[in-house]
């Protein structure tokens, strides 16, 4: 992320000086440099609302004034709150304020008389830095706005994947990295045959009594495949009903992963065969 030097050129730059020598010294100074869009005000009164308007890159502000020094004009602008960074490089021909200036929020200090070498360099680092800062905060706020479009559009995928999953098949599931059920819909419990702890009441024993007459050969197979983490595509398996009548179920399952490659559960569908075919 680098500013290019027309995007330096190009900083709006605000003059705060008391004295009418000092604001012309620096304005000629700047323009001859080739910075474009440089203004002034002798009344220190007026900075905080021209800021608000013309949000500036860097503010050149002498610290004693008449009427309302720079440390109150300071202050004032830190109630902007639509600007988290002070662009304040401040003006000053007493030793003992530039301290003071910088724990008042000042990011920088020249010192009168001016050393206009000395000036254009602070200028020139501390544009620099505002600059790059806005850069940054434009980007965090796309990177944020992004995010929400993406996480937006993939719920609605998943909305839509689970109406379609819904409508072709009769069992739509989901478990967490520990084997518990966290979403299911239709007899899917029954249908894999594998114990649950965590749907409440007397799961356990209803499950135990649905597992009579599975092929526990299939069965175990499926499991051994979920223990893999392995998806499985079509997996048939049978159950042998007590009057004798047979049915037939066809599921399919894929492992969920992360980002980081941790593993996060399954999901899967199902169809009973049973009189389809």
């Amino acid at each position: 992320m680098l500013i290019t030097e027309s995007e330096m050129l190009g900083a709006r730059i605000l003059i705060v000086d008391d004295q009418e020598s000092n604001v012309s010294l620096l304005e000629q100074m700047l323009i001859e440099a080739g910075y474009r869009f440089v203004t002034s005000t002798m009344d220190p009164r007026e900075v905080c609302a021209l800021h608000r308007k013309n949000r500036y890159d860097l503010i050149l502000l002498d610290l004693q004034m008449p009427g309302m020094d720079g440390f109150q004009v300071m202050e004032g602008l830190k109630t902007n709150t639509a600007d988290s960074f002070l662009p304040v490089l401040v003006i000053t021909a007493q030793p003992g304020h530039k301290l003071r200036a910088l724990l008042a929020g000042a990011r920088d200090f020249v010192s009168k008389p001016f050393d206009l070498l000395e000036v254009k360099t602070r200028i020139r680092n501390l544009l620099e830095v505002r600059l790059l800062y806005g850069k940054l905060e434009n980007y965090n706020k796309e990177l944020e706005e992004t995010v929400q479009e993406r996480t937006a559009e993939l719920r609605e995928s998943e909305a839509r994947y689970r109406s379609l999953t819904e409508l072709a098949s009769d069992w739509y599931w989901e478990q967490d990295e520990n084997m518990n059920f966290t979403k299911v819909s239709g007899p899917v419990l029954e249908m894999l045959g594998i114990r649950v702890d965590k749907l409440g009441g007397d799961v356990d024993d209803a499950v135990g009594m649905q597992l009579a007459g599975w092929n526990e050969a299939e069965r175990d197979l499926l499991q051994a495949t979920i223990a893999a983490r392995q998806p499985f595509l079509d997996f048939v398996f049978t159950r042998v009903n007590a009057d004798g009548s047979q049915q037939t179920f066809q599921v399919s399952g894929e492992p969920m992963f992360n980002q980081s490659c941790r593993f996060l559960g399954y999901r899967g569908i199902g169809v009973e065969l049973t009189g389809k075919y």
